[in-house]
């Protein structure tokens, strides 16, 4: 067993067992594990993954968009290197997403983390006056 959900999370593996796959396909998670069967409906990482990559990349690539426009080469290679640039972002995007997904998913399921539920205004006094329900 995996010690962290981080850790089975990059390793794509079930956060409860450490032993089932979570994806069937690209990004696509299974309906449960197979080997504890653990239920993967009850999670859902909904942005937070592609938000978290696509942050580092701009972090990480940020400053080859400033450096590669003043680089004096000719237009063909500068091209090139744009072509070369992109390919690079677009990979590591690719290749950390489901990575990311993992995590944050074994992290969710371990915390039980659940969208939040608004019922009343509480129970500590009334509501303001333009309070809508």
């Amino acid at each position: 067993m995996f010690e962290t959900p981080i850790i089975s999370g990059l390793h794509q593996k079930c956060g409860r067992c450490g032993k089932g796959t979570l994806f069937r396909k690209y990004l696509k998670f299974h309906d449960k594990c197979d080997h504890c069967g653990q239920d993967f409906s009850i999670a859902d990482t909904a942005d937070g993954p592609a938000f978290f990559v696509g942050s580092l990349m701009m972090i990480l690539f940020a400053p080859f968009y400033f450096i590669l426009p003043i680089v004096d080469v000719g237009i063909a290679l500068k091209v090139g290197l744009w072509v070369l640039l992109l390919s690079a972002m677009a990979g590591f995007c690719l290749t950390l997403l489901p990575m990311f997904k993992g995590v944050l998913f074994n992290l969710q399921i371990q915390h039980r983390a659940e969208e939040a539920k608004f019922e009343s205004a509480g129970k500590h006094g009334s509501p303001p006056e333009k309070w809508r329900y």
